[in-house]
């Protein structure tokens, strides 16, 4: 059945329910006909809600409407339920009702009634005068022998000719201070189970108050406002009316506690008065005392307490059952597909062989897509695991640490010191104008040195961060089957070591061959030398004294002062030269040394994905190395064991509702064609 066809159908028996109540609002609650016509429109879809209860839908987090009884300690919660029922429940000093009592009553055609007791999956047949003793012997087998309270509840079914279809919980009363045999934080227990059965909204709290106090002032009230403030899901009864009459009209017309759904004032059955006894003399209370008779009758009375409390429950299974049944559907849904993304059972090598190698190809095109192609909807949120953007960022910043580790300006006033130092170290017995190759080497392994541990650096912070993002792409690939994962990760993080070395080993090899001799064939490094060339003759003007300023602007370097230079003018020229030559060549050097890292790069990334990574993975773990990987893939993990479990066990309570509740609405819709 479909939720808007189970709509329909509530829609149809509740106001028709609702209809029979305010029709013959006039009769007794015991009298009959109200009790029949009522029940015999409301009762199946009481039926389905038992049905769920019983099923334990609620630890699906999917709450069902109930009326809640709460109340002070000797408020009169168990003569109103006793009232209702007709029925003696325990009574005594202290907590009478320790654990919720989930009293069901339902309309019985027989003239002999039935009881039952319900808890920890007992079902126990009782009788009216046996009753209470039940009562108390499964509460201490529930909660305990004394004076302690239980959340676990204790259902109570009443099957009674004359009774109103009703699903009530009654709720221990409140009490502030723990008495003899207690425990001390008896309030704060009480007020938890209150507040876990009175927040759904799906709760209507029948909030029982004694007429001798301060509405204001219960802490009923208090408790019952922290979820419903303005009480539009909050019915009052107020009890004692007959022992403390004065004032009482004034309190229930005021209102002063915002109570939505109303306040009903009852007389609480004396001794050993009979429960039609006890409606004769309440209806005679409201009537003739001089204090109490000008209380509407609408809002006195078991009868009419029972009237609104069925005309309320109509209510509110009417609303509340579609939205009930598109919860279990969703839930239902929603766990099968989550059954359903949980890995396969292993029962052979040959499956866990095919399962592990069905991750590592996920793990490879993941990487694939991140690392290759820059694509990363796997990861849209984690800007580390955008990993084409974060290397090219990486080399960026590689780039701007060489140039600045070895910048082409000098310190101010160091203008060519270091070239003609040099120069007058390298020189020796030979045809003057000739540039000392020694020099131009002296000179390129300075710079070298300058810059030597940046490559290296680099190598070490990409390799870390290639490592990072190999481990967390495993991690997310191996979650159904972790018991792989620490193998898998140590293979991988080995793998990843053994390329650092590679590129460290490269790194070496590249230095090296730089430090060894200079050489380019770039065109682009006599465009460079002829350019910075064209200052030589500005700077000889400066430093001849021709000039009228000590300070030349040099493309390349900026306003240099040269007055330094005018007592070396025989070997400044030269020095020009060396140091021209040396930034053309070392520009063409550092655009070199970030190319080929470029390039290494993305060649050791192809050779990662496409050959060494499974061909390492495959012999670290499968190999004779991996201590039975396959075979421990067989054992499923603790973690997804308590996951399937718990998936299994929801998903056949889900459909064991699902169909409970069908067949019943199935069977209402019949009717009601």
């Amino acid at each position: 059945m479909s939720t808007l066809q189970v709509k329909s159908v509530c829609s149809k028996i509740s106001s028709s329910a609702i209809d029979t109540v305010q029709r013959m609002s006039g009769l007794t609650i015991t009298g009959g006909p109200l009790v029949s016509c009522y029940n015999y429109r409301i009762r199946p879809l009481l039926d389905v809600f038992d049905k769920l209860r019983n099923l334990n839908i609620m630890q699906e987090d999917i709450q069902l409407p109930t009326i809640v009884v709460v109340g002070d300690h000797s408020s009169g919660k168990s003569s109103v339920l006793e009232s209702l029922a007709g029925i003696s429940l325990p009574r005594g000093q202290g907590i009478c009702t320790r654990v919720p009592l989930i009293l069901r009553l339902e309309n019985y055609s027989h003239p002999r009634p039935e009881f039952f007791l319900e808890f920890d999956g007992k079902v126990i047949n009782t009788d009216e005068e046996r009753i209470s003793d039940d009562i108390t012997a499964a509460t201490d087998e529930i909660a305990g022998k004394g004076k302690g309270v239980s959340k676990i509840p204790l259902t109570l079914i009443v099957k009674k000719n004359g009774v109103p279809d009703l699903t009530m919980v009654d709720l221990p009363g409140i009490t502030r201070v723990a008495v003899h045999g207690q425990p001390e934080d008896i309030y704060e227990q009480i007020s938890k189970i209150i507040m876990e059965f009175i927040t759904p909204e799906e709760s209507v709290i029948l909030n029982v108050l004694s007429a001798s106090v301060d509405f204001t002032t219960c802490e009923s009230i208090r408790l019952s406002q922290k979820v419903d403030k303005n009480g539009e899901r909050t019915l009052a009864v107020v009890t004692k009316a007959d022992k403390n009459p004065e004032g009482l009209l004034e309190k229930v017309t005021a209102n002063d506690v915002n109570i939505g759904l109303g306040y009903v004032c009852v007389r609480n059955r004396i001794g050993d008065e009979s429960y039609e006894e006890a409606r004769d003399e309440e209806a005679r209370l409201f009537k003739d005392h001089h204090l109490l008779s000008g209380i509407s009758k609408s809002m006195v009375g078991i009868p009419v307490l029972a009237q609104k409390l069925v005309q309320i429950q109509a209510s509110i299974v009417g609303k509340c059952l579609p939205d009930i049944f598109r919860k279990i559907n969703d839930k239902l849904s929603t766990n099968i597909n989550e059954m359903n993304k949980l890995p396969k059972s292993l029962s052979s090598v040959a499956e866990a062989t095919t399962a592990f190698m069905h991750v590592l190809g996920c793990v490879k095109e993941s990487l694939r897509k991140i690392m290759q192609i820059g694509e990363f909807e796997e990861y849209p949120d984690v800007m580390e695991m955008h990993c084409t953007a974060r290397i090219a960022e990486m080399l960026d910043q590689y780039s701007a640490e060489l140039q600045a580790n070895c910048p082409e300006t000098d310190p101010e006033g160091m203008f060519l010191l270091n070239e003609i130092n040099v120069l007058e170290e390298t020189k020796g017995i030979g045809l003057p104008n000739f540039l000392p190759r020694a020099a131009f080497h002296a000179l390129l392994q300075r710079k070298i040195k300058g810059i030597y541990s940046t490559p290296f650096g680099f190598v070490d912070k990409y390799q870390n961060y290639i490592e990072s993002v190999v481990v967390r792409v495993l991690t997310h690939q191996c979650d159904k089957y972790p018991q792989i994962l620490p193998s898998t990760r140590r293979a991988a993080q080995t793998l990843v070591g053994k390329k650092k070395q590679q590129s460290i080993d490269w790194v070496m090899d590249i230095v090296e061959m730089e430090k060894l001799t200079a050489y380019t064939c770039n065109p682009e490094y006599t465009t460079a030398w002829n350019q910075l060339m064209s200052n030589r003759g500005k700077l000889m003007e400066a430093v001849n004294g021709r000039s009228l300023f000590s300070t030349v602007n040099i493309i390349g370097f900026g306003v240099v002062d040269v007055a330094h230079l005018q007592s070396k003018v025989g070997v400044v020229e030269e020095a020009f030269d060396l140091k021209m030559r040396m930034t053309a060549y070392w520009r063409i050097v550092l655009r070199r040394l970030v190319d080929c890292m470029a390039l290494h790069l993305l060649f050791g990334i192809q050779n990662f994905l496409n050959k060494d990574m499974e061909r390492e993975i495959i012999h670290g773990l499968v190999g004779p190395e991996g201590n039975g990987l396959m075979e421990r893939m067989l054992d499923e993990s603790p973690s997804v064991a308590k996951t399937r479990m718990r998936l299994k066990n929801s998903i056949k309570l889900l459909k064991e509702s699902k169909d409970a509740a069908a067949n019943i609405m199935d069977r209402i819709a019949s009717t009601c064609e």
